[in-house]
């Protein structure tokens, strides 16, 4: 695995080849944001590296928790003490996102000290460019695809090193270390993203998430994102995007060699005789026309057979055993909060799952049909902007669903919009005919509701991107 001391200083093309190679002694690197998915995921492979790591934080979770027991010790807030005072010691190299404002005094400090500031995308850079690599781009499906690809790259006998959104199972962490191939989830939100490239890119769609308002994570019009998408593309050694995905072939015009993966005749790859089941489906892979090996999902929906699909191929670009990794899919069950089984409640069956934008919400429905059950969402939309850009069509996207109990939307750190509000997708869901929907901000209500009249026919889902997980784990007794 490459060595994030030779990360470069910022993102970009040019940068690379100034990577300094001078330094391979260990760093003391402080992470901003720590307790973060993707920051806890550096914070692991640097020390995995033989690194000093510290991080902090505006919350303790979870991650913090581990992330101190695994000996990475993580400050509650942030503060420019962290560089004045060194609590854990001189800091080498400060970390940070795009989205930490450039004044905030913590960066203010390690600027007055000397301290090399680095942005995290410049980690993913050094990485990506290290040694064959496989990074997973596109608006839905990332963290899955990201997962299954790392799964079946392993199961198919080789060692891989994974930088994932999530909780992978099967590796008990959002990070991995292995010999390679590395495969990374490549977030958009950070415009850094744009700067990078990889061995492989592995597109799965483009749509129009993180996009307007005038937040750091923000691009602001679909087209300057999706150009940024194009640049990635361009500067991989190869793209192998969804060939059922409108307009990604466009998108894929700079790319030195395109090749496709879905269920549209003609993709290279592509997933043939499906046979879903309430658990998930079986289907079989051609490779230009011919069978390659058959395989099954363990989760419900067409988006989880695509995303399946995507890892074999890799692992077929690769030179790995499809067949066993096949098999390693079969046993897959997800990363945290994408289609995770949290429990039961009266022989109901409780999942909850991260979807939040209507691309996600609508695919996830369609998932929770397949199982045959009674659907039962309990849905918290996602940021009030993303509420005001997308309320008709997270209304239209839940249709499908039997029943949905609608919390109030969580705020992520957003103003609220005047006249933005959770009622906005009830209220059109009702014109539209449908009879179960209640708006129902009050938790404890929620679960009192669920708790009397779940059965063993019904499938409750806790759905969004905010804090809607904890109903789940409180409905099971897990939290």
């Amino acid at each position: 695995m490459t060595d994030l001391s030779n990360a470069v200083s910022s993102p970009g093309v040019a940068a690379a080849s100034s990577i300094d190679s001078s330094r391979p002694e260990a760093l003391h690197y402080h992470l901003m944001g720590a307790g973060g998915i993707g920051m806890s995921a550096f914070a692991r492979l640097l020390s995995a590296q033989g690194h000093r790591v510290s991080g902090c934080d505006e919350h303790v979770t979870d991650l913090t928790a581990r992330l101190s027991q695994e000996g990475i010790p993580v400050a509650p807030e942030h503060s420019a003490s962290h560089v004045t005072q060194e609590p854990f010691g001189r800091i080498d190299v400060l970390v940070a996102s795009e989205a930490v404002p450039k004044d905030h005094p913590e960066l203010v400090a390690a600027r007055a000290a000397g301290v090399e500031i680095r942005p995290r995308m410049a980690l993913l850079d050094a990485l990506l460019r290290g040694g064959t690599s496989i990074g997973v781009i596109g608006t839905h499906g990332k963290t899955t695809t990201t997962s299954m690809i790392a799964v079946a790259l392993a199961g198919a006998g080789l060692d891989p090193s994974a930088f994932v959104g999530g909780i992978v199972p099967e590796f008990g962490s959002n990070a991995r270390t292995g010999s390679g191939p590395f495969v990374a989830e490549v977030d958009e939100s950070d415009k850094g993203f744009a700067a990078l490239g990889a061995g492989t890119a592995v597109f799965t769609n483009a749509e129009d998430d993180h996009v307007g308002g005038n937040q750091a994570t923000y691009w602001e019009t679909v087209e300057e994102q999706h150009a940024a998408f194009a640049r990635f593309v361009a500067q991989s050694d190869r793209v192998l995007l969804c060939a059922d995905w409108p307009g990604l072939d466009a998108l894929c015009g700079g790319a030195r060699e395109r090749l496709t993966y879905g269920q549209a005749e003609g993709a290279d790859y592509r997933a043939a005789n499906l046979r879903p089941d309430a658990d998930g489906t079986t289907f079989t892979v051609l490779r230009r026309g011919e069978p390659l090996a058959e395989a099954r999902v363990a989760l419900p929906g067409l988006h989880n057979v695509l995303n399946a699909l995507a890892a074999l191929a890799v692992v077929d670009l690769h030179g790995g055993d499809v067949p066993r990794a096949a098999a390693a899919l079969a046993e897959f069950r997800g990363p945290g909060r994408r289609w995770q089984r949290i429990g039961e409640l009266n022989g109901a069956l409780v999942i909850d799952d991260y979807a939040h934008n209507a691309t996600k919400v609508a695919a996830a429905v369609q998932a929770a049909r397949q199982t045959g059950r009674r659907v039962r969402v309990v849905f918290q939309p996602h940021r009030y902007l993303r509420t005001q850009q997308s309320w008709p069509r997270l209304a239209d996207a839940l249709m499908d669903a039997d029943e949905v109990l609608l919390l109030d939307i969580a705020a992520a750190s957003e103003t609220p919009i005047p006249g933005i509000h959770a009622t906005l997708i009830s209220d059109r869901m009702s014109a539209g005919g449908h009879a179960g929907v209640h708006y129902l901000p009050d938790r404890a209500e929620v679960l009192r509701v669920l708790r009397e009249t779940a059965g063993p026919g019904d499938l409750i889902v806790t759905m969004g991107a905010g804090d809607v997980w904890t109903l789940s784990r409180e409905l099971v007794g897990t939290l």
